[in-house]
């Protein structure tokens, strides 16, 4: 297909976008970039979360992934359902009695403003790193099917991107994306339905016979019974679990699009009707899956893994379904980014530079410094993005629960520790006790087989995490009391 053609969707694309932005930024205010006035609508909220909680990882990374893993991958949705609901009905009344802007904020207020900093930091270096991986894997897509031909290198791909969403969340923020993450929702189940309906055409299939010939495949196999298998099902039901709590509860970026809804009420309504939708969308993200092994095994095409969806769509399918395709990619690719570099601007001026309590700045001073700190982290997530593609990792949803588990485990171990207990910890020993966990983590993950034998730590890694760092902070607690007696 010609790829100016394609580059010239793209660019109509941003257009759209833009004008969104345009439309909803005017007399944007920082209260207006943090929480978008505590005004926005639940149920755009909670669609355009799905695109949020999706990702051009679920994207290329999930049905990738169903030739090897089958549908196994639906027992870590099934955790992550359960996971949302406690998000709805544990945190979320926690965060609106407390009237947070921050939730990191929480524990400042129950365990000292270094428990907040280094909640804050963790946060900070999660996201970063979560966001510009599955940033690096959809440009690494468009760079290879749109720009490689016309000569662009991939710096200049991922720059070019990153200025787009500079310019599209610089000045509206959550208030912003709270609409173009519903149109990119939108774009992203439309041509995944339409990619679908394609292949069924190309394979001469209806949905039941498909479903049968999966079956016969073994391709929509879900339960792994063997519970030395780092996908066995209590493990992933359970890490699905944590992993939400984790990466939905315990993340400003998630929680900031939840807490800009006027009451707790409509954030629940949003939080429960996403949890259903985005079962829904995975379960058609694995049938698409399918399909796609089902068709290069008819087509005798050697892609596999990430690879996969791309060749079929781009090698066999027709021009206007390779444009939705891309229409698709992109719209994939903006909410987790634009949300991100957002969320991380917000965590950084509030958490860490203290900006709402700096009465000796005036309105403009804040906005100017959070413009910087804005660009700064753009500039940072294109640097990441050049490191992703040195590690040029084959399987990028791996890579990423795999950081997730070693950087939100701190997170779930600090947010436990001060709603389940009412100790206290010296504030110069917490960020030490957050090191502490995920290093242990590290270890014991890099001898496991010495360790454990034929037992495979898998995506559990993040709840360990979490019960060490527990662990150390009631340690903590322990010798502080003593110190205090003595």
């Amino acid at each position: 297909m010609n790829p100016l053609l394609l580059l010239g969707v793209v660019l109509g694309y941003f257009a759209v976008l833009l004008l969104v932005a345009w439309a909803t930024s005017r007399h944007a205010s920082n209260e207006t970039f943090f929480i978008g006035n505590k005004s926005s609508n639940w149920m755009l909220v909670a669609f355009g979360m799905v695109g949020t909680s999706l990702s051009g990882v679920t994207f290329i990374s999930v049905p990738g992934a169903v030739g090897r893993d089958g549908f196994a991958y639906f027992q870590l949705v099934l955790g992550n359902l359960v996971g949302f609901w406690v998000v709805a009905f544990v945190l979320l009344p926690l965060y609106y009695r407390h009237q947070l802007t921050s939730i990191y904020h929480y524990l400042g207020k129950r365990l000292g403003v270094s428990a907040y900093r280094t909640g804050a930091t963790f946060f900070i270096v999660s996201r970063t790193l979560g966001a510009t991986a599955r940033l690096y894997l959809v440009v690494n897509i468009l760079q290879a099917i749109i720009l490689e031909r016309l000569g662009v290198p991939f710096w200049l791909t991922s720059g070019v991107m990153l200025l787009m969403i500079l310019l599209y969340t610089f000045e509206g923020g959550v208030k912003t994306i709270v609409w173009t993450d519903t149109l990119q929702t939108t774009c992203m189940l439309g041509g995944l339905l339409i990619c679908a309906w394609f292949l069924l055409d190309r394979m001469n299939l209806g949905v039941a016979q498909s479903l049968a010939a999966l079956d016969a495949r073994g391709l929509s196999a879900v339960w792994v019974t063997d519970p030395h298998s780092r996908f066995f099902f209590a493990k992933q039901v359970v890490a699905g679990i944590f992993i939400t709590l984790a990466m939905t509860g315990l993340d400003q970026e998630m929680m900031q699009k939840n807490i800009s809804v006027k009451t707790l009420a409509d954030s629940q309504k949003n939080m429960v009707t996403l949890s259903l939708v985005f079962t829904g969308v995975v379960l058609l993200f694995l049938y698409l899956g399918g399909l796609l092994s089902l068709f290069t095994a008819q087509a005798g095409m050697p892609e596999t893994g990430d690879k996969i969806f791309a060749a079929v769509v781009l090698g066999h399918l027709p021009q206007a379904v390779q444009i939705i395709f891309v229409i698709a990619l992109i719209s994939a690719l903006f909410p987790s980014a634009d949300g991100a570099i957002t969320a991380l601007t917000s965590s950084f001026c509030i958490d860490l530079l203290g900006m709402q309590q700096r009465v000796d700045w005036s309105e403009a001073r804040k906005k100017r410094v959070r413009h910087q700190v804005h660009v700064g982290f753009a500039a940072l997530f294109l640097l990441l993005v050049m490191v992703f593609k040195w590690i040029d990792d084959p399987s990028m949803i791996g890579l990423i629960l795999k950081l997730a588990a070693y950087t939100y485990g701190p997170l779930l171990g600090l947010f436990a520790f001060g709603i389940l207990t009412n100790r206290q910890v010296r504030g110069s020993w917490v960020p030490w006790v957050c090191l502490a966990a995920p290093a242990l983590c590290f270890v014991l993950d890099a001898n496991q087989q010495r360790l454990f034998g034929a037992y495979q730590i898998g995506l559990e890694l993040l709840l360990l995490n979490g019960v060490l760092t527990f662990g150390g902070l009631w340690l903590a607690s322990l010798c502080a009391r003593r110190l205090r007696q003595t």
